[in-house]
């Protein structure tokens, strides 16, 4: 009988490419393995796993294939030792020196020249290569998934055992001189595990994001707990925090995990969770977030979520969920890539029989085209085009605030030609100024905002709330008494004279005027004495979001419930291009539809009242604190809430993301293209061919790594 489905994390040591992550992953789903992801560059394998009685199996196939099964302890425990690949590369590269110069520099009677010892000097280089190629390369043939180390074995194996065939044959001749590829069969090993090196080391900086992130968690924290009746402040592993601890944060300290404050001010630096570069003020009553640094000042908080469930860890696990998508471009490589090794070596096979039979080339040379074929070969590259721009592209993201779920988002954003935005807490802050105050007879302004702040207290509407916000720290000089709240229509109180004072909406003032226009009337014993008019603050750098977005060709549209002119008057005021106001929740629906159809449409909401709109549109992008509905229902999460520039940057780094892919492949195709003729016609010796190959991964990693700092514009 089934075990309950479990979602399993495997940390695998050997993987060089995606090829690699390729045959790992056929090897898991033949063993019944499901949702499969496996990621070279950081060495974890993702999947769901049906039956707990597999999971042995599985691991033990893997193993098979030429890789390490490792667990997490082990896994920080290697952290910053010398690799499998390091210490191979480095046994391997005295001998294969000494054999690729003893011929350029020594004469061929030269001891080092001798083929038994050139032999000798080649048997550990070869039985490296064994370990490192060979062990793999049979491995994924059985599972029928050939990959890169198939070429690499067959190329270097070939050359090692001619040179035998050679010194049998030629033994007492002075010929075998002419027969002799150890110093190609050891340069190919050696060159290749060098690449392998580069290119581990390089793959390495296209994940700093998700290890920077890692590294807020704090690994300790300051517990408060009564002993004999008194307080004593002592260190507790982050693990082993509870939910309800109470902790003590001073300055220097990072936030250990969420929770609130109960004591106490501080300055904190979330600029690692949402981008923002000022400090945030916090005090008693206020959330805080674990990895945010606390700036200046010391609080006492209690611990509301730790462990898994803190927005650090979603965040990071969000991030490693991101780079596990793959966009529409990459199948175009995973299909070639997949075909690639068995039409290499047929290329291969014919370049001999063609070099020795049509144009009657000497065995020996005609071998050595066939191998450099081998050797030239770099399906490597094209697996690596997509997933290392991915993870830099949606690294750079996360570290600018900005939320990417997947290289599929990644791709679909840099192509979006129209982005609808909702208005109140999206284009707006949801808060509300004060635009101007008419005062009407011989009342004083100052009254006015007296009255307002006082009676507006009374009131949970958000109006009220933001208007006393706003008058906050005003000289207050009436005393107001029996002051209350008729829902729907205003506040009313009276003060020592007996005079009463009611504020509210046109309703309380419709029989007074006709002018219906404001929106707060301030009556005095019945009679108007003063009207305010409010506006929603916008939020920061919205016009010059729009500037940004047309200049990139896309049309931007505002979609409210909110009335006509309140939209009309915003619209005009940011230069955004088309308004739809006064829209029902289907109403809302059926517009983005017929944006779709049009192009490809991304909308901009808070996440919860527009969650039907943000998942119906092509990219749902939300402007809120990552609850639960803005992470299911958004492929994009902007954490600065206040600030809308993260939506040009998200737009830039997906646009100039799908770019460098683009030129990635590019790569990968022409040097494949171009390379594996000139071998196949002799232009090429397989120590360069393998030396170019090392490199051709490198310069795709390299482009890659640069959208890290490159200016996007």
């Amino acid at each position: 009988m089934n075990q309950p489905e479990q979602n399993m994390l495997l940390h695998i040591e050997g993987m060089d490419c995606a090829n690699c992550a390729n045959g790992i992953t056929k090897s898991l789903q033949k063993n019944g393995m499901e949702n499969v992801y496996v990621d070279f560059a950081t060495g974890e394998a993702c999947f769901y796993n049906p039956d707990k009685s597999k999971l042995q199996p599985a691991i033990k196939n893997i193993e098979g294939l030429g890789y390490k099964v490792i667990d997490s302890i082990q896994k920080e425990q290697n952290e910053g030792k010398m690799s499998a690949i390091e210490k191979r590369f480095y046994f391997t590269l005295p001998f294969t020196v000494v054999l690729f110069f003893s011929h350029m520099i020594f004469p061929p009677d030269f001891i080092l020249n001798n083929a038994y010892i050139q032999f000798i000097l080649c048997v550990p280089v070869s039985i490296i290569g064994i370990m490192q190629f060979g062990k793999s390369a049979l491995g994924s043939v059985k599972i029928g998934v050939p990959n890169m180390d198939v070429l690499i074995f067959i190329g270097s194996t070939a050359a090692f055992i001619y040179s035998i065939f050679g010194i049998y044959l030629f033994r007492n001749s002075h010929e075998v001189h002419n027969y002799l590829f150890f110093e190609t069969a050891a340069t190919i090993i050696s060159l290749v595990l060098l690449g392998n090196l580069l290119e581990q080391r390089s793959v390495k900086q296209t994940t700093t994001a998700i290890k920077d992130l890692s590294a807020l968690h704090v690994s300790s924290a300051k517990i408060i707990s009564l002993q004999l009746g008194k307080e004593v402040v002592s260190e507790i592993p982050y693990k082993d925090i509870p939910v309800g601890a109470l902790l003590q944060v001073n300055t220097g300290d990072k936030i250990p995990v969420d929770g609130e404050i109960y004591a106490g001010d501080i300055s904190i630096d979330e600029s690692m969770i949402t981008g923002e570069s000022i400090p945030v003020e916090k005090t008693i009553g206020d959330k805080v977030i674990g990895g945010t640094i606390a700036v200046n000042g010391n609080i006492r908080m209690r611990a509301e979520t730790v462990g898994n469930d803190t927005v650090l860890y979603k965040i990071i696990d969000m991030v490693k969920k991101a780079q596990q998508a793959k966009p529409d471009i990459q199948k175009l490589g995973d299909k070639v890539s997949a075909i690639f090794v068995p039409v290499v070596l047929g290329i291969s096979i014919l370049t001999f029989l063609i070099s020795t039979l049509a144009f009657h080339i000497s065995v020996q040379e005609s071998l050595m085209h066939s191998i450099a074929v081998l050797v030239i070969s770099c399906p490597c590259a094209m697996g690596l085009a997509t997933p290392t721009a991915v993870m830099v592209g949606i690294g750079r993201a996360a570290k600018n605030g900005i939320l990417i779920k997947g290289g599929n988002t990644l791709e679909e954003f840099a192509k979006i030609k129209n982005i609808v935005f909702d208005k109140t807490g999206t284009l707006t802050t949801g808060e509300f100024k004060i635009s101007n105050i008419e005062c009407i007879g011989d009342i004083e302004e100052q009254e006015v905002k007296d009255i307002l702040f006082q009676l507006e207290q009374h009131s949970s509407h958000p109006i009220a709330k933001s208007v006393v916000k706003e008058l906050k720290g005003i000289t207050t000089l009436k005393k107001f008494k029996s002051v209350s709240e008729e829902k729907g229509t205003g506040v009313s109180a009276s003060d020592d004279a007996n005079n009463e004072y009611m504020i509210g909406s046109f309703k309380i003032a419709s029989t007074l005027t006709t002018n219906s226009s404001h929106s707060i009337y301030v009556l005095k014993n019945k009679q108007l004495i003063a009207t305010v008019d409010l506006e929603d603050a916008l939020k920061l750098n919205v016009k010059e979001t729009m500037e940004s977005l047309h200049q990139s060709g896309i049309t931007t549209i505002m979609l409210s419930g909110d009335n006509k002119k309140k939209c009309d008057d915003l619209g005009k005021k940011i230069h955004i291009n088309k308004v739809y106001s006064e829209q029902l929740p289907a109403q809302k629906l059926e517009i983005i539809e017929k944006l779709r159809s049009e192009g490809s449409t991304a909308m901009v909401g808070d996440g919860v009242n527009d969650a039907p709109s943000l998942a119906k549109a092509n990219v749902g992008i939300s402007l809120s604190n990552a609850t639960q509905v803005a992470i299911q229902s958004a492929q994009i999460i902007l954490l600065k809430n206040n600030d809308l520039k993260a939506l040009t940057e998200a737009h830039l780094i997906s646009k100039h993301t799908l770019i460098t892919i683009k030129q990635n492949l590019f790569w990968a195709f022409f040097y494949n293209v171009i390379a594996i003729p000139f071998a196949a016609m002799g232009f090429l010796n397989p120590m360069i061919g393998a030396l170019s190959m090392a490199f051709s991964d490198v310069i795709v990693i390299g482009n890659s790594i640069r959208l890290k700092s490159k200016k996007l514009k």
